[in-house]
């Protein structure tokens, strides 16, 4: 990610194409591939010599202008049509891929819910 002089001569050369193109260019995106606009326009004010002050609501960015973003609340609940759903920042922490297949068991002392790898045949792996 450009900052200073580097993102404001850029960003200068770049002004005739559309704001996501520019802080693409200046390497403003996420690992997602998301352009993080906020980061960009954050830094294009620093680099100009204004100082903002930290903010300090849900993805308090500081004043360094590099935030966590979302953050897993590692919380759920049942929607209206009786599915549960977990996303993709538990998915991504347990290490599961796209694909994957599970059985779903349910751990009758805890009332925890298991998922057991399955093999290509479906049975479940030890």
């Amino acid at each position: 990610m450009l900052e200073g002089q580097a993102l404001l001569d850029k960003a200068r050369s770049l002004s005739n194409r559309p704001e996501d193109q520019i802080a693409r260019a200046c390497g403003y995106v996420g690992p997602s591939g998301r352009v993080l606009k906020k980061n960009f326009y954050r830094a294009l004010v620093a680099a100009k010599g204004y100082t903002l002050p930290s903010s300090g609501g849900a993805g308090g960015s500081g004043a360094s202008g590099v935030g966590k973003g979302r953050q897993a609340e590692f919380r759920t609940r049942v929607h209206g049509n009786g599915n549960l759903l977990i996303g993709q920042a538990y998915t991504r922490r347990m290490g599961l891929e796209p694909g994957q297949e599970f059985r779903i068991e349910i751990h009758k002392e805890t009332g925890s819910i298991w998922l057991l790898p399955l093999d290509g045949a479906g049975n479940a792996l030890p």
